[in-house]
């Protein structure tokens, strides 16, 4: 029998701060929430063996029926969508803010984004954004669909800025930050079984898929410290400080909802519910043609 998968609302609802008064109306939950949290470890620490978990909240999500779709895989995996004779050209800003276990998130990437970057990846400076929570009175980091969803996200943001050794000559090898198609691709093979995020099984075989360092990755989700190289010369990454700043960015720019894409420091459409909406050009921003025309063309004005 075909398994039926959930979906879930995705949009963050949740103060980045929360207030005296709030804290006290939560306060009869809190042995609820804590032991919620216990079993999240104990699940955790069987599947996802040596990640530590950072300090992290569980919260609840909305669910509704949807059915499974056939799962949308990059072309040419090994490329980097760098052309040579654009490699100087002012690229359009091309953004999508996600949550890792949502799938709203899931079907955008694979409906629109990922189509898009096949067609014009060397025309834009694309980055992937996540929405959580951040304390501004604590380190804490709070994610709609809990703590595995935290991990999800910072194992898309270390696979995005982990160093990528790549010939540049015969005798010469550039030390770049991982190339769209690479992290893009990861992050797609992730989320496209959002359900089993972090088993490890899952991230191993797409780290070696699309060519990333699951050492290096492992080690960087594990660690807490938000300055890991202090007084130390090794360059190494926290996945919970990268989370922390890319969820402060998407609240700086008001996104709270999972899916939302943004073309040129723009909203372009937003996925939510299963469904396209707010989309450009009338609504049919959603179709992967009128975006890679609309890149096209502000592309063509500034080069």
């Amino acid at each position: 029998m075909e398994k039926q998968t959930k979906d879930i609302y995705c949009r963050e609802e949740l103060p980045l701060a929360t207030n005296q008064s709030s804290s006290q109306r939560r306060r009869p939950f809190s042995r609820i929430v804590s032991f919620l949290g216990v079993i999240s470890c104990l699940w955790l620490a069987l599947h996802w063996f040596p990640i530590i978990l950072p300090k992290l909240k569980l919260s609840s999500c909305y669910h509704h029926a949807q059915s499974n779709h056939d799962v949308t895989s990059l072309d040419d995996a090994q490329g980097s969508w760098i052309n040579p004779v654009l490699a100087d050209s002012e690229r359009i800003p091309f953004e999508a803010h996600i949550m890792s276990k949502c799938p709203d998130a899931r079907d955008c990437l694979r409906e629109l984004v990922v189509p898009t970057m096949e067609r014009v990846g060397d025309k834009v400076d694309f980055e992937l954004s996540f929405i959580a929570s951040v304390s501004n009175k604590s380190s804490d980091v709070e994610c709609m669909h809990g703590p595995t969803e935290c991990i999800g996200d910072m194992l898309m943001l270390c696979a995005a800025n982990l160093p990528f050794s790549q010939e540049t000559s015969a005798d010469q090898v550039a030390t770049l930050q991982t190339p769209p198609v690479r992290y893009l691709g990861f992050s797609n093979c992730l989320i496209s079984n959002y359900e089993d995020i972090p088993d490890r099984s899952l991230v191993e075989q797409c780290a070696l898929e699309y060519g990333i360092d699951f050492e290096a990755l492992n080690e960087c989700v594990s660690q807490q410290d938000d300055n890991p190289n202090k007084g130390d010369q090794n360059d190494r990454l926290s996945g919970v400080a990268l989370l922390r700043k890319s969820a402060r960015h998407s609240a700086d720019l008001g996104v709270k909802t999972s899916c939302t894409v943004r073309v040129d420091d723009t909203v372009w459409c937003v996925r939510d519910g299963g469904a396209w909406k707010d989309c450009a050009q009338g609504g049919e921003g959603s179709q992967v043609s009128v975006l890679v025309e609309q890149i096209e063309k502000l592309w063509k004005q500034r080069n």
